[in-house]
């Protein structure tokens, strides 16, 4: 696997930069970094030897593998220790995986290294990991673990054992694990579901016919077996594929062991039973059914249907169902050989049988190398702790939930690239938690394919590791004439997309059939484009019309990614018709594309909601943090010790108030010779809605802050479910609060600074009833935008979100209507009454009259510090003289009105009621006048308004200067 280098010297080198930050670590990443922790020299012996083993369809062939053991110090036969067999990438040697054996040996297994059948020293032909040939080897092994006494087993014949590797030796322990139920748990690395698929790729969504050939990578793979990796043919292991310090040469020496096997071979690993015969000039190690294969659909471009059965016949998808091993899968998402689908299809069709399943994707894979080193510990730890449960027995089963990770920044410690992990739940699958519909849109297009695919695009150089980024990052690599684009409005938010994206596309043929190459680039303002680890999604259609008109569009999958498209930038969709790394029509034609409809269409972005994991390059912040810790809690004590020398707290709990939200009596407060509250008392019980009246200077404000414990009154007494209050009371987390404007970091998304809130509380994520808050706040996707580029309405309905998060028995809002439009301040009104009807209680200040007389149940009238009315709200109204009366003929109810002595003046409110201030007159004089008249009366409603008790209580109050 491409980050299992971190098992190797560069993490033993940078353990000596690293000392204090990794005990530091230890608190943190709750033991995450006691492996990385561990002894430079991890203790173990080694046992070279060649085993020989049964193989072949009928079993009555042998092979014999070149194999290394290493023990862990303390390993016998009194002290047994749990297996793993660790296979190498294609074209490497156990020398290809030498780091990652030596620091598992260091964790206390036994690990059994070798050189796959037709590689390096040992003998046979490559038959691309065959049950009956390769897969039986590796059972050999196993049985040949059983038999040495330092093994722990689980029955006669039955090691403790476990296997993982990348790519080659991916894909292995997995069909060993289908085929052998010896194994106890898996860890398969950077490899594939479906051979067929991989090496012929379609990206149509329902993936009908037959795909694309990944010309450049098949011709690496065969290329590979030439030389059998003993220094004549590319070797997967240099390229990335495992990551180890493999150089693609046999060992060349025999080795003896405790079985007393042996071996010759010479200096260039030639094993000594092939007798140096030459190799075939067209096969090279090759089985023979294999080579024709490769030759045959190399030439034609097409998988017929003997190919698709022999490369399913070393598939795991044909198996999964019988993989009862727990199973962590590792894939990468830099890597155009076996995609995040190849991983996907595995996950699914492993769990479908019970069987537990995690994902992790890492930032490399085949193009992209190691990762950077963040990311190599994180994986570190989820392989240490995965075998350690299930082969050791130590701690809780891990988690079956998905964890990824993004490119977030640099290193400075190793100057290099930072990762950050994330951690989701439940894996979501490439289609992700959520999705977010881009529209994109551009006129049809016609555009050529080159005769014999040359020139053509170049989307990424496979196997080349640091170099790929280099060509994702260049648009120019779409030639002229070979390719539309399609292209979005800037994106109003930051996306972060995880998954595989998908768009509709249509296309025409003179031919009735086309390959096409589509991508999805990120366009940053400046017109940079950025194609995500050089991914493209290849397409092969048939069936096709010659006119545009008459196409039907298709679903075209894109490669899974993790990419953070920032707000300001574009989408661009690129339908190309040559890629250098695949194998297209030799003949030039001319295609016309589209997307959707033809004018317009949309990608469809995946997203999750993740929690970011801490890793070994986030612990110097860990140091800062602790330092400003310190501080803080000097200064806290400093407080402390000021506050207790000039009182002392009651912490009684008065019993008659211990169910009443809020019980306020005599409340004062004073700022020297200023009296911002004189004398306020007043009661919230639970189901209440009580509105805080008052005018401009009331001192409304300033009791709300009393309240909170943001400031201390000069005398009175505030009891919260029978708590006296004191800044800082335990009491105080059961109130949830907006007092004084919403404040928020900008930097952060909405969803962020919720997040970043509950988590300072200190109480329990499950607590908090998130999902409840936002669906309250009513942002919808603007919640994963960043707060700098909210709308004042916005950051108010976030701050309201807030208050509500953990659904507080007690909610105190300061103006929370403020900002927001008519409909907006309707749906407030109606969530203040529902929180309150479910036994919470409600306090909220507000200066529209209308709305806290539509909203609140009752009402406190506050006017120069002290309170003027209290009660129920229709019992603060009273009676008025102004009358609702609906009518049957408005324009004849109106003259009549007119000819009426003592009637004020009256307004039409909609098309049959009249607002009437009958002045002197009575309702019935009015009335009776009115159906003398002919007018039809349905109904007479006395008009009540706030306003009108409000103005009555308080006077024409316009003076001071702010609320206090």
């Amino acid at each position: 696997m491409a980050g299992m280098r971190a098992f190797g010297s560069r993490l033993r080198a940078k353990l000596n930069r690293r000392w204090l930050a990794g005990g530091l670590a230890a608190a943190v990443l709750a033991g995450g970094v006691a492996w990385a922790l561990s002894p430079a020299d991890p203790g173990y012996r080694t046992i070279d030897e060649r085993v020989t083993v049964r193989t072949g369809p009928a079993g009555d062939q042998t092979a014999t593998l070149d194999t290394r053991l290493y023990l862990p110090d303390g390993a016998s036969a009194s002290h047994k220790v749990p297996a793993l067999l660790l296979g190498h990438g294609f074209g490497g040697t156990k020398e290809s995986v030498s780091a990652d054996a030596k620091d598992l040996a260091g964790l206390g297994y036994a690990v059994l290294t070798w050189t796959a059948q037709g590689l390096g020293a040992s003998t046979g032909q490559i038959h691309l990991n065959s049950p009956d040939w390769e897969v039986k080897d590796a059972q050999g092994l196993l049985d040949h673990l059983a038999a040495r006494p330092e093994i722990m087993l689980d029955g006669p014949g039955d090691p403790r054992a476990g296997a993982m590797g990348g790519s080659y030796g991916g894909n292995l322990s997995l069909m060993l694990a289908a085929q052998d139920r010896r194994l106890d748990a898996i860890v398969p690395m950077i490899t594939w579901n479906d051979l067929g698929q991989s090496l012929f790729q379609q990206s149509l969504a329902d993936k009908p016919g037959d795909g694309v050939l990944k010309q450049a990578w098949a011709g690496i793979f065969f290329g590979s077996g030439m030389g059998g990796g003993r220094g004549g043919g590319l070797n997967l292991d240099a390229l990335g594929a495992t990551g180890g310090d493999g150089d693609g040469s046999g060992d060349g020496q025999g080795g003896e062991g405790v079985t007393g096997g042996s071996g010759t071979g010479d200096a260039n690993g030639t094993p000594g039973d092939r007798g140096g015969a030459a190799l075939d000039p067209q096969c090279g190690r090759w089985a023979a059914d294999v080579c024709e294969t490769y030759l045959r659909v190399a030439a034609t471009g097409r998988l017929d249907d003997p190919a698709r059965q022999l490369l399913a016949q070393r598939s795991p998808a044909t198996v999964l169902g019988r993989i009862k091993a727990p199973t962590l899968l590792i894939q990468g998402e830099t890597d155009s050989l076996f995609p995040l689908a190849e991983a996907d299809a595995n996950a699914r069709g492993i769990a479908a049988n019970g069987t537990p399943v995690r994902v992790a994707w890492f930032t490399g894979g085949h193009d992209g190398g190691d990762g950077p080193q963040s990311d190599q510990d994180r994986l570190k730890y989820l392989i240490a702790t995965w075998f350690d449960h299930y082969l050791k027995g130590n701690g809780d089963a891990p988690a079956n939930s998905f964890t990824y990770s993004r490119i977030t920044g640099l290193d400075a410690v190793d100057r290099g690239q930072m990762a950050t992990g994330y951690q989701v739940t439940d894996y979501p699958g490439l289609g992700g938690g959520q999705t977010l519909q881009v529209p994109v849109s551009g006129r049809p297009r016609s555009i050529a394919n080159p005769p014999n695919g040359t020139p053509a695009a170049l989307s990424s150089l496979p196997g080349a590791g640091s170099l790929a980024s280099l060509i994702s990052g260049a648009a120019a690599t779409d030639l002229p004439g070979q390719h539309a684009r399609f292209e979005s409005a800037p994106l109003e938010q930051t996306v972060s997309v995880v998954g595989a994206p998908q768009v509709s596309i249509k296309a025409a043929s003179p031919t009735g059939e086309a390959v096409l190459f589509v991508k999805l680039y990120d366009v940053d303002p400046g017109g940079r484009a950025t194609l995500s680890g050089g991914l493209v999604a290849p397409v092969r259609l048939t069936g096709l019309p010659a006119d545009l008109a008459q196409a039907q569009p298709v679903r075209v999958s894109l490669p899974g990614i993790v990419h953070e498209i920032e707000a300001g930038h574009r989408l661009r969709v690129t339908i190309a018709t040559a890629d250098q790394s695949y194998l297209g029509p030799a003949n030039p034609v001319e295609y016309t594309v589209a997307v959707g409809d033809g004018n317009s269409g949309a990608v469809t972005l995946p997203t999750v909601t993740a929690t970011p994991i801490a890793t070994a390059d986030t612990l110097w912040l860990y140091v800062l943090l602790g330092l400003l810790a310190l501080i803080a809690l000097g200064l806290a004590v400093v407080i402390v010790v000021a506050r207790r020398r000039h009182r002392r707290v009651d912490h009684s709990v008065s019993a008659e108030h211990a169910d009443t939200p809020l019980w306020v009596r005599g409340l004062r407060k004073t700022y020297g010779d200023f009296v911002a509250v004189d004398e306020i008392s007043f009661t919230v019980e639970r189901g209440q809605v009580v509105g805080l009246l008052g005018p401009n200077g009331a001192g409304k404000t300033t009791s709300l802050r009393v309240l909170m414990g943001l400031t201390q009154a000069t005398a009175g007494e505030v009891l919260i479910f029978g708590h006296r209050l004191a800044p800082g009371a335990p009491v105080l987390s059961r109130i949830g609060a907006l007092v004084e404007g919403p404040g928020f970091l900008p930097h952060l998304t909405g969803e962020q600074n919720l997040t970043a809130y509950w988590r300072a509380t200190g109480r329990p994520w499950e607590e908090a009833q998130f999902e409840r808050a936002l669906e309250i706040a009513g942002l919808g996707d603007a919640v994963k935008r960043k707060v700098k580029n909210y709308s004042h309405g916005m950051k108010q309905r976030l701050a309201v979100a807030q208050a509500m998060l953990g659904l507080p028995e007690l909610l105190v809002l300061d103006e929370p209507t403020d900002g927001l439009d008519p409909p907006q301040i309707a749906e407030m009104r109606r969530v203040l009454q529902r929180y309150a009807e479910n036994g919470r209680a409600v306090l909220v200040s507000s200066h529209l009259l209308a709305e806290v007389e539509q909203t609140c149940t009752h009402a406190v009238v506050v006017h120069k510090g002290r309170v003027v009315a209290s009660g129920r709200v229709d019992e603060i109204v009273g009676d008025s003289p102004t009358t609702l009366l609906d009518v049957t003929d408005i324009d004849l109810a109106s003259k009549t009105l007119d000819r009426l002595d003592g009637v004020a003046g009256y307004a039409v409110d909609g098309e049959r009621t009249l607002v009437v201030d009958l002045g002197d007159l009575s309702r019935t004089e009015a009335v009776s006048a009115l159906v003398r008249a002919g007018v039809g009366i349905d109904r007479v409603t006395p008009r009540r308004r706030l306003e009108d008790a409000f103005l009555a209580l308080v006077g024409d109050s316009t003076a001071g200067s702010g609320d206090r």
